[in-house]
């Protein structure tokens, strides 16, 4: 199989929703026009078949950590239940270690375990969770432990929204927070998923400057990427720019046949939706991808 890779998806099928392990209210369900159907929770085999449907090969699955868990509002999606979804469906996804800085030296050793034995294929951070800038000290142990893990670390660059009415979080994540990170951490891959917005010149400014920058386009239906976006994507940065959609935040199907819309190159379209993300996770086949793109 040769399809698209999605790079950001959530796990929320109706085991999430009883177990309260979904970490946004009904305000922001309205914001994001999910209908009702889609707030009782997807099970993952309805999800498979929407990924058929979309022509996406493989997803990547977020354990997410959303805050310290001593901290009202805040939740998880455990390594141990993604690495079950994976385990299920090997062919079909791979799992991402969501960083919780606050757990200090348990998380690394957890970061560990989900690389090694788990088979993560790279961790995920929303640091507007924890109030801490992508650049902030609290973070160091966990780059310095995926660049020698080698794995990417993805995370949320600029603003985010209300997710629960009661506990209103501080945008942290400018995408210039990633200049220092990319630079006392070259050997490592950074991701800047949901395209920077509102400062999507300052994230393409970044995956510019540095080797290691790299860009996410999820979270935001295609059809509203910022133009300056989609023109990197489609010349001089189509080898840094990969496809995701945030799920259940855009729908597999409406952003494939968006992107396809946008008129990109067919060698950028291939390379955002597949080959970049191939390459940089090291997903199953990524060698044998390389060769042949070499030859």
């Amino acid at each position: 199989m040769t399809g698209h890779i999605d790079i950001v998806v959530n796990v929320l099928t109706p085991r999430e929703i009883a177990e309260n392990r979904n970490p946004t209210d009904d305000r922001f369900h309205d914001q994001v026009r999910h209908s009702s159907e889609l707030r009782r929770g997807v099970e993952i085999e309805d999800y498979l078949r929407k990924m058929d449907s979309a022509g996406i090969e493989r997803s990547l699955l977020v354990a997410v950590r959303c805050g310290d868990l001593r901290i009202r509002g805040s939740m998880e999606i455990t390594y141990e239940r993604v690495h079950e979804i994976c385990n299920a469906h090997p062919d079909r996804f791979s799992g991402l270690a969501g960083i919780d800085p606050m757990r200090g030296i348990s998380g690394l050793r957890e970061l560990d375990q989900a690389v090694k034995e788990y088979g993560f294929v790279g961790a995920h951070l929303y640091p507007h969770w924890f109030g801490l800038a992508p650049d902030a000290a609290q973070y160091y142990p966990y780059y310095a432990r995926c660049a020698e893990l080698d794995i990417p670390i993805m995370m949320q660059v600029g603003h985010n929204l209300i997710y629960q009415k009661d506990r209103r979080l501080p945008s942290v994540g400018r995408p210039i927070c990633l200049d220092q990170v990319a630079i006392d951490f070259p050997e490592l891959v950074l991701i800047g998923i949901h395209l920077g917005v509102p400062w999507t010149d300052e994230m393409i400014s970044m995956a510019w400057k540095h080797p290691n920058v790299y860009i996410g386009g999820d979270a935001y239906a295609p059809r509203y990427w910022p133009p300056q976006m989609v023109h990197y994507a489609n010349t001089y940065g189509s080898h840094k720019f990969l496809f995701g959609t945030d799920w259940p935040v855009i729908d597999p199907e409406e952003a494939v046949r968006q992107v396809a819309d946008l008129g990109f190159r067919p060698e950028s379209h291939r390379r955002i939706m597949r080959d970049n993300a191939l390459r940089l996770f090291k997903l199953p086949g990524w060698r044998e991808d390389a060769a042949i793109a070499a030859e």
